[in-house]
């Protein structure tokens, strides 16, 4: 089944908004998929289309310093927090 461009867009928002709620701690892409009830591979996908965009930062190393092998965590840019922090005060 396909998906149109206008309802990738809004999931993406989707995982935008949850992104800001849950800023400044990153989080894993099987708990964003699990939080807007949507396929972990699609949520890949529109993950890293956000990322071409300089929207989300990717976070490839844990705690410690070592990196994930195959897991990576998420969260917002310092320009799109800035941008939904003064949209939210509008």
């Amino acid at each position: 089944m396909k998906i149109s461009d206008k309802k990738k867009q809004k999931i993406a928002e989707q995982i935008l908004a949850y992104l800001y709620s849950t800023n400044p701690k990153p989080i894993f892409t099987s708990h964003i998929a699990e939080e807007i009830a949507r396929d972990e591979e699609f949520v890949k996908k529109l993950l890293l289309n956000l990322k071409e965009k300089k929207l989300i930062i990717e976070i490839k190393k844990n705690s410690e310093g070592y990196y994930y092998i195959r897991r990576s965590r998420w969260k917002l840019s310092n320009n799109t927090y800035d941008f939904y922090k003064k949209s939210q005060m509008n």
